[in-house]
């Protein structure tokens, strides 16, 4: 479904993703309307399903969490019920921040988090590596990250 957008709803947006607990006067105001205005916007863009939801972004280190790996997971069986068993399993460990099923050399791509490097190799020992179907791992050690937003067309 297709929405569409005018400079104003761009502006919301892009407000919403860097600060997503601005209210409907904040709003507003930076982007020149009402609150009640603003508020109606944002209940369509709500409602059209261009914003999802509203999330917070935990600062990982700030809780002790100094390593994040990206961690790539071919599966050794590729059937339904494999796939399932394995995304059950792999969303029950609290460390594994995203699962996303993905095409290419891997099936999976794990966003896990870790206090330390010796904090992973336990998480992929004990908890990844012991997972239904698992096969063969690679993992990317993050060095450092920016984040932006997505593009708002």
């Amino acid at each position: 479904m297709s929405v569409d957008l005018d400079d104003t709803d761009r502006a919301i947006l892009r407000l919403l993703a860097g600060d997503a607990t601005l209210g409907a006067a904040q709003v507003g105001r930076a982007v020149g309307l009402t609150q009640s205005a603003a508020w109606r916007r944002i209940r369509r863009l709500t409602d059209a399903g261009v914003i999802a939801g509203r999330r917070i972004v935990v600062n990982h280190a700030a809780l002790g969490f100094g390593v994040t790996v990206f961690l790539g997971v071919r599966l050794a069986a590729k059937g339904r019920i494999d796939l399932e068993a394995f995304e059950r399993a792999v969303t029950a460990i609290p460390e594994v921040q995203t699962v996303q099923h993905v095409l290419g050399r891997f099936d999976y791509r794990l966003r896990i988090v870790a206090r330390d490097i010796p904090d992973f190799e336990r998480i992929l020992r004990r908890r990844i590596m012991t997972l239904p179907g698992v096969g063969q791992v690679e993992a990317n050690v993050v060095l450092s990250e920016e984040r932006r937003p997505g593009p708002l067309a």
